[in-house]
């Protein structure tokens, strides 16, 4: 694909991804024997999610929960882009739209107002729950509840394809998706790349529109994403908590920085090629080999529509054929 006009010349290069057709089969299974409580009313909750383990009271809320897993998000939000699988979950999120919940502090709008409360913490500084074996503390119970599986080791949330084992469920249907999924339902409006999930497409476009909607509240730095925040507060300003590697005694400011360092620590590369049977630390590693044993070029150049298999060659050619053409490139 060769791109004309201002998208092709602001475009460092376009990833043409297959987008192959994945599912989660989700059963139903009503036990009497084995019915958990919910933590904050007494009913029974029979029916299992089979990909997430989450329970439900009622059979129809178990099947409105199925559609988030098969990708099907068939109720769209009349004021902005964003596709949600039930009625029930669009209706919450109009809650954003009317302002709702809305936090007085930095006018930062909710679908809910238990969300609310827990962004206001934020302001506040409050952290209500105490982790009792090394006294960290946390804004909400869920984030303590995963907290304790650091002390306890308890990894409950088991992949069925990889039989690879997470301590959250978010962590679970990530590496499904990343790993074992190749379909990619969400798309960018500016250059048409494909993405596994709605927030890394959100991120993306931020790399056409050049927004930065994040500032630190010390100084004038904007930034794109979270982490990148986070971080810059860490450095240059010391506001936050260093991550430390307790092998080495590293410190790190991302949580998901210093899971890859231990595991090179570990010496586990649990990432295997079917091709060759070399092992890799991480899935992207992996993948990034795999393109020695295909044909596939998944990098196109936006200048003159030559493929290439990585990243890296594309940008070095752009940069040369953008100055034949007689155009400046962003990068």
């Amino acid at each position: 694909m060769l791109l004309t006009g201002v998208v092709a010349r602001r475009m460092s290069c376009i990833v043409l991804c297959y987008a192959g057709e994945s599912s989660f089969e989700v059963k139903v299974e009503a036990d009497s024997n084995d019915i958990t409580e919910h933590p904050h009313d007494d009913k029974p909750r029979p029916y299992l999610c089979t990909v997430c383990d989450k329970r439900f009271a009622k059979k129809g809320h178990l099947n409105q929960h199925k559609q988030a897993h098969t990708g099907d998000k068939l109720y769209s939000c009349t004021q902005c882009e964003k596709r949600f699988a039930t009625q029930r979950c669009l209706k919450r999120h109009m809650n954003v739209h009317s302002s709702k919940y809305k936090c007085t502090e930095c006018g930062k709008c909710f679908e809910s107002n238990r969300k609310l409360t827990v962004h206001r913490r934020i302001h506040s500084g409050e952290k209500p729950f105490k982790c009792p074996e090394c006294d960290k503390v946390f804004r909400q119970s869920a984030h303590l509840t995963t907290h304790m599986r650091v002390h306890t080791g308890d990894k409950p949330y088991k992949c069925s394809l990889c039989d690879k084992c997470f301590s959250q469920s978010g962590d679970l249907q990530t590496h499904k998706r990343h790993v074992h999924s190749n379909r990619r339902p969400y798309d960018c409006r500016y250059c048409g790349k494909r993405f596994k999930c709605s927030r890394h497409v959100k991120l993306h476009v931020y790399t056409h529109t050049g927004a930065k909607p994040l500032s630190c509240r010390h100084c004038s730095d904007c930034f794109t994403r979270h982490s990148q925040l986070r971080t810059h507060l860490l450095k240059s300003h010391n506001e936050g908590t260093w991550l430390t590697c307790h092998i080495c005694q590293k410190k790190f400011s991302q949580s998901g920085i210093l899971k890859k360092h231990i595991v090179r620590h570990e010496g586990v590369k649990p990432y295997v090629c079917s091709d060759c049977s070399k092992s890799f630390f991480t899935a992207d590693n992996m993948k990034r080999h795999q393109l020695i044993h295909s044909d596939f070029k998944l990098f196109c150049c936006g200048a003159c529509g030559k493929y290439f298999k990585y990243k890296h060659y594309v940008k070095v050619h752009f940069k040369r054929c953008s100055v034949k053409l007689g155009f400046k490139p962003i990068f």
